[in-house]
């Protein structure tokens, strides 16, 4: 299935060229709050009580006319790999990898949707664009065997893991508001047996920036969140991006961004640099 939030948190199931409104279907969708109908659904499932979507006599609503919104809109957590293919390790010219920085996290503020803008900080710092896919966790997981991973796995989501290339830890420089795109919806677990074969492709202004498989993944899917769950407790709903290639580059107003990934979708969001300041005038600068 392909589970997609739109008009104002409603809960779709997209069948062909249509989404069905299946909101009325999952206990508590209408009430989810901030995290979401879909979060709502994930949960459900987890407690056993897994919703077979009756799609007869459902309101449909074409997609092209549908006002898609963030799948998750505000995660438990997104959980971020640093340097998780080789290719993009030589282009940064990076000493370390995944293996030996670990994960970091992102702020789950910092979400926004399909159609939206990315609201470049800086007028003097680069912002960058880094296409990722991203793993939605369906049931908790700790310290989870890779042999056992997927099926702790709901379903995966295309990621844009927006960076400034400053000097601040990664949690602050990827943690800006719009600086984690989601979407379009997510693809349940069961359409893709093996995420560590897929193809992806990120255009910015209509030029492809970066083009990868995610075979080429130093710490692959099964394997990164093993790890993951080695450290903390994932939690349905929860996020992981799983690294970015080679091919990264800076944003410019007006630019549009195109991420796509095999089987999963194809996400397409803004650039808007008209409330971008110099660095130096940030809060909490040294000497102020």
């Amino acid at each position: 299935m392909r589970l997609a939030l739109f008009n104002k948190g409603r809960l779709g199931l997209v069948d062909g060229d249509d989404l069905v409104d299946v909101t009325d279907q999952v206990a508590g969708a209408g009430t989810a709050g901030p995290a979401g109908a879909l979060q709502r659904y994930i949960e459900t499932t987890t407690d056993g009580e897994t919703v077979r979507f009756d799609l007869a006599a459902r309101p449909r609503i074409p997609l092209t006319e549908a006002a898609l919104e963030a799948p998750l809109p505000r995660p438990g957590k997104i959980v971020g790999a640093p340097v998780n293919y080789l290719d993009h390790k030589a282009e940064m010219e990076y000493t370390t990898s995944v293996a030996d920085l670990g994960v970091f996290l992102k702020a789950n503020s910092s979400v926004i949707g399909p159609g939206e803008d990315i609201f470049l900080p800086y007028s003097d710092k680069r912002t960058d664009q880094e296409g990722e896919l991203g793993v939605v966790i369906g049931r908790t997981a700790s310290h989870v065997s890779a042999e056992d991973v997927l099926d702790h796995v709901f379903g995966y989501t295309c990621v844009l893991d927006i960076t400034v290339r400053s000097g601040e830890d990664r949690s602050t420089r990827k943690s800006f508001d719009t600086f984690t795109p989601l979407g379009p919806w997510v693809v349940t677990a069961d359409e893709i047996p093996d995420p560590d074969t897929l193809d992806l492709r990120c255009d910015v202004g209509g030029t492809t920036r970066q083009r990868t498989n995610t075979a080429d993944l130093i710490f692959g899917v099964r394997e990164l969140i093993a790890y993951t769950s080695s450290i903390m407790t994932l939690r349905p709903g929860d996020v992981i991006a799983t690294g970015t290639p080679a091919g990264v580059g800076p944003l410019s107003h007006g630019d549009r961004v195109v991420l796509d990934i095999e089987k999963v979708g194809r996400l397409e969001v803004g650039v808007d640099g008209s409330r971008a300041t110099p660095y130096d005038q940030r809060p909490g600068r040294r000497g102020h």
